[in-house]
């Protein structure tokens, strides 16, 4: 970490000439850095990002990529134990510290197990099958994934320095498009020093990162239709950021997750003494004082029915009680300080409005006690919990305080706690406590189409539950309305936002040619090897084994029937078989067709193909019966390499018909198929 920080651009680490603005401990009130006032050359960075930082991504395979993220977070989760002390700088506890660092590591670790198991090693993604667009089967149409070739600017808030930057960067990564980061000045010092370890890795392609620690000046004003923005932060910056012309009239996508006033609802059962009572306390307590507050995610308004107000206030305020506010690195201390003074005097300011319709029932802002440190050069605060006057007050409704304040509000019905989280207008996350399904089902059903995300809470969840603040990698961040109106996170969803969906139409022949993925009706060859005899390498998307016919006998039937256990009457009762309209007679079990057509396909000796691990969409389509002769087509269909293992998956597209060329099923088969030695060397 230097003193004033560095950008990196354009494949240097470069400091700006100024002497920029002061950069102070959040504890301690020092000087820790400084950051520079000074814009940016974004048409240089644009350039290097495009230019190198993109083609190389998009060489890489969705698999190269996932390689990639997965090393980058073994080598962090290595050193992380570095960026501690430098986060203890921003005000963080060591629990604060992991949210952010270690969770932002994981975040990586995430989108690279996904991007290898659910994302092709390809560069394109197919979105569903293919459409069947005239009856001769000549002309279909594919919805395909392709990388963007722009940039991926984030815009990332104060209070998640490293989570909020690696939980943008995965999926912009995985995608193959090239990451600009601008941090927010206040903790930028903890962003540069975990995007040093990033570059001096040297794991991820050149261009395909960048930081800036200036001013924001024009960030936007060279984007174009194929750049993303994702912005986190307030709600007018927000706003500001969204009518810029670009964006309005140049196609630049834009994300933003903004304010949210999130609310937990307390069920009516959730009486004292109830284990719902206590996780409600207990999650509320844990949300206002985790990173102080400072979480977009965290509780701002707390939905209690009117009954149980005085005794949720008085458990409360007894935990509450029990934290210490003061210096992170003090042992005992349970919450740290606010991001910054000005942080600190802007929720001040919060608070100021929402006492004019609440009263603060816990802890005083100008009477605390600080433990380890000066609380007039801190940027300190205790956990405030307000009661609202009343259930129609408007300011816990419409002001985010943005540190360790949340509000109790009381509600009678059901359907008053409904339309109560809708007043948030939009927010990111609301968690129902409740062991009531019924409860559970009518508060998510009318919440939900205000949040992002719900967590329902109870006794039987609460072990292993993630908590109400917690966004995870595999679930989408974001929400309506005030929230922002955007999604991020969301396994491969994210992924897919930074990429261009595109229609593509044509032969299955050509539309095979593009996607890599063989389309029924198109060209299938013959081979004089059999399929099941050739490696990974050696096989083509189209290699096709045609095997039958056998003819199905009662003898079959009644041996599956016996031998399996399933003496389902359309197998084993003539009478009723007959009477049933849709087989009017004795017919095959399904998976003995799939058994029989295995049968007519499969190669017995020891060879590359290793295992089948599942079949996925199968479908019977028309009734088999005594004396009807069965074809199986069996057609590789898509070639899937693992980077690291000796063998890849092979999808082999199935279909058996009948003497009358009918189709009776068709099926995928999943292989994993052995590569030849000079193939694992690769």
């Amino acid at each position: 970490m230097t003193a004033l920080l560095q950008s990196y651009v354009s494949g240097r680490w470069a400091t700006p000439t100024d002497e920029g603005l002061p950069l102070t401990n959040a504890v301690t009130g020092a000087e820790v850095a400084r950051f520079s006032t000074q814009g940016s050359d974004m048409p240089a960075v644009l350039t290097h990002a495009r230019t190198i930082g993109g083609p190389a991504l998009r060489e890489l395979t969705f698999h190269q990529r996932a390689a990639a993220l997965k090393q980058l977070g073994k080598t962090l989760m290595s050193i992380k134990d570095e960026l501690y002390p430098v986060s203890a700088m921003t005000g963080a506890t060591a629990r604060d510290s992991a949210v952010d660092i270690d969770g932002g590591i994981g975040t990586l670790l995430s989108y690279a197990s996904k991007g290898s198991r659910e994302l092709p090693n390809d560069t394109i993604y197919l979105d569903g099958p293919a459409e069947r667009l005239g009856k001769g089967g000549t002309f279909v149409g594919q919805h395909i994934y392709t990388s963007r070739p722009g940039v991926a600017l984030q815009i990332n808030a104060f209070n998640f320095p490293v989570w909020g930057m690696l939980e943008k960067l995965a999926p912009a990564f995985l995608a193959g498009v090239p990451t600009i980061v601008k941090p927010a000045s206040q903790t930028a010092y903890l962003t540069e020093a975990i995007f040093r370890r990033i570059i001096d890795s040297g794991l991820l392609p050149e261009g395909s990162v960048q930081l800036l620690c200036t001013a924001p000046t024009g960030l936007i004003d060279h984007l174009d239709y194929q750049d993303l923005v994702a912005f986190t932060g307030s709600a007018a910056t927000a706003a500001q950021l969204r009518s810029h012309r670009n964006i309005v009239e140049g196609g630049v996508r834009f994300n933003a997750e903004a304010d949210s006033l999130n609310c937990s609802i307390l069920g009516p059962d959730a009486t004292a003494g109830s284990p719902e009572f206590d996780l409600f306390v207990e999650q509320l307590v844990t949300e206002m004082t985790v990173k102080a507050g400072q979480k977009c995610t965290a509780i701002r308004r707390a939905l209690v029915p009117t009954e149980l107000v005085d005794d949720v206030v008085a458990a409360t305020r007894e935990r509450l009680a029990g934290i210490v506010v003061g210096n992170p690195k003090k042992e005992g201390v349970r919450m740290g300080a606010l991001a910054s003074i000005s942080q600190r005097d802007e929720v001040l300011r919060s608070l100021e409005q929402l006492t004019d319709e609440a009263k603060v029932v816990s802890g005083d802002p100008e009477n605390f006690t600080v433990e380890g440190a000066d609380r007039d050069r801190g940027a300190f605060l205790p956990p405030l919990l307000l009661l609202a006057n009343s259930a129609t007050a408007a300011a816990p409704h419409d002001v985010e305080a943005f540190g360790p304040v949340s509000t109790v509000i009381p509600y009678g019905t059901v359907a008053e706690a409904i339309d109560l989280a809708a007043r948030g207008r939009g927010s990111l996350v609301g968690s129902v406590v409740t062991h009531d399904p019924d409860v559970a089902r009518r508060l998510v059903l009318g919440a939900a189409a205000h949040h992002g995300r719900m967590l329902l809470l109870d006794r039987d969840c609460a072990k292993e539950s993630t908590g109400h603040g917690s966004p995870l990698p595999t679930l989408v961040h974001g929400g309506p309305g005030r929230a922002g109106g955007g999604e991020e996170l969301g396994g491969i969803r994210g992924v897919l936002h930074h990429m261009q969906r595109t229609a593509v139409q044509g032969s299955p022949d050509m539309l095979t040619a593009v996607t890599g993925q063989w389309i029924t009706g198109a060209t299938r060859k013959s081979t004089d090897v059999h399929p099941f005899r050739k490696n990974l390498e050696e096989l083509e998307i189209g290699d096709t084994i045609v095997g039958g016919p056998r003819v199905v006998t009662f003898d079959d039937i009644e041996h599956f029937a016996e031998f399996t256990g399933d003496t389902f009457y359309a197998h084993t009762d003539p009478e009723a078989a007959a009477a049933n309209p849709l087989f009017g007679g004795i017919v095959a079990h399904g998976y003995l067709v799939v058994s029989l057509a295995a049968g007519l396909f499969v190669e017995p000796n020891p060879g590359p193909v290793l295992a089948n691990f599942g079949v996925d969409g199968l479908r019977f389509l028309t009734p088999v019966k005594a004396g009807d002769a069965l074809t199986v087509t069996l057609t590789a269909k898509q070639l899937s390499p693992r980077l690291s293992a000796e063998y890849g998956e092979v999808r082999w597209d199935a279909v058996v018909t009948n003497q009358d060329d009918k189709p009776v099923a068709t099926y995928d088969v999943l292989t994993l198929v052995a590569k030849t030695e000079a193939d694992k060397e690769k």
